[in-house]
């Protein structure tokens, strides 16, 4: 018998499925769990939001739209980006509306990248990022990084991964799982390293608006880095859009002309109606950010404190909606860790090993969740590591 042929290609078969999903899996098969794990805002989208779009569907608003997106988006998105950032990108050549960040960050590695292009990634990181990058045909050089000094790249730690391979730069600021977010001073130091070694920054930035302590730094407003960045952002986390699948890719317009390509023969377009609902967030959907962060930094402290309480050391996030809890009090890796509370306690959590190699022995833990259920949850845990720390001990003086 002849042997057969393989099935899929060896870039699928090396990528593990996402760590994250198997949570999900889980989840779904049980009731009364308190969900940490997903990364995605329990606010409902704004009514005024959904009202356009609803308006849009009406009017008969159900066609393909330009593979750039409708012009109009593009027009408030490059208003937008110069009013916060004072960066002008020409809507007309220089952006180009996706379906949400992930796709966007697809069609920009398969656009940018050659096979054996090395590709530089702080650890830990969003899980879509390597495998976007090994499905380019591109290699991945984690860049690790630590609770003990936030969780941040360094301008150096960055060079000492540039070999002659090395054709970009990959940040994800602020970031997701750590809540991790660069100073100026580190990112002009980063822009420096990247303006000396000839690198291509992508830089994720779609948790840009939610920013605690200090001020976002987008990539691209620093010197010289313009012209060599590829500025991702969208609507997911700040106007609580995830299902609306909107996002945006900012280049050079030599750059987007080729990311163009990709997607033309890929998505098409976003959906027309997501986009005029993406129309309204920009026009008047501002003090619903502003509120939704608000309730956002309250919770982040609640969460932080309960979980130090519980005898986790916790690195305080300064972005984002996530805490990244240290588990290793407990003697348990975080895996484990996850599992058992999930099944004991009945809270989901994602172990911080699914974001790379420095998230083992961490936990993500979501607080975009209502505040009673953030504490009830924060309770479960204190009674679960208690709970084990005794039975730890006991088996000690056995």
């Amino acid at each position: 018998m002849s042997v057969p042929k393989r099935r899929l290609s060896e870039r699928v078969e090396a990528i593990a499925p996402s760590g994250i999903r198997r949570f999900f899996d889980l989840i779904a098969t049980m009731d009364g769990v308190i969900s940490l794990g997903v990364g995605e805002p329990d606010f409902t989208t704004p009514w005024h939001i959904r009202e356009a779009a609803i308006y849009s569907l009406e009017r008969g608003h159900t066609m393909y739209t330009s593979n750039h997106g409708l012009l109009e988006l593009r027009q408030l998105l490059s208003r937008h980006i110069e009013r916060l950032y004072g960066v002008h990108y020409d809507p007309t050549t220089e952006l180009m509306v996706t379906n949400g960040v992930s796709q966007g960050l697809d069609v920009v590695a398969r656009s940018l990248l050659d096979p054996g292009d090395e590709v530089i990634v702080p650890d830990p990181g969003y899980v879509a990022y390597a495998p976007c990058v090994t499905l380019s045909g591109g290699i991945v050089k984690p860049v690790p990084t630590s609770s003990d000094r936030g969780f941040s790249v360094e301008a150096a730690d960055i060079e000492a991964a540039v070999t002659p391979r090395t054709k970009a730069l990959l940040l994800g600021y602020p970031n997701n799982p750590t809540g991790a977010v660069l100073s100026r001073a580190q990112m002009l130091a980063i822009a420096d390293a990247a303006e000396r070694h000839d690198l291509l920054v992508i830089s994720d930035e779609i948790y840009d608006r939610l920013v605690y302590d200090g001020e976002h730094v987008c990539v691209p407003s620093l010197p010289g880095m313009r012209e060599r960045t590829v500025l991702l952002g969208g609507f997911s986390k700040a106007y609580a859009m995830t299902g609306w699948r909107v996002g945006f890719v900012a280049a050079p317009a030599e750059l987007l002309a080729g990311i163009v390509k990709i997607h033309q023969y890929t998505a098409l377009c976003a959906s027309n109606p997501s986009q005029r609902a993406a129309i309204e967030a920009l026009r008047a959907g501002e003090g619903d950010v502003q509120a939704m962060v608000e309730e956002y930094d309250r919770r982040r402290r609640v969460m932080v404190k309960g979980l130090r309480d519980c005898g986790l050391p916790t690195f305080e996030p300064k972005g984002a909606f996530y805490a990244f809890p240290s588990v290793a009090p407990t003697g348990m890796d975080d895996v484990e860790f996850a599992e058992k509370l999930l099944m004991e306690e009945k809270v989901a959590a994602v172990p911080g090993s699914a974001f790379g190699a420095c998230g083992h022995g961490h936990l993500r833990c979501c607080y975009a969740t209502s505040l009673d259920k953030i504490e009830e949850a924060v309770d479960r845990i204190g009674r679960f590591v208690a709970r084990h720390a005794a039975v730890a001990s006991a088996r000690g003086g056995a």
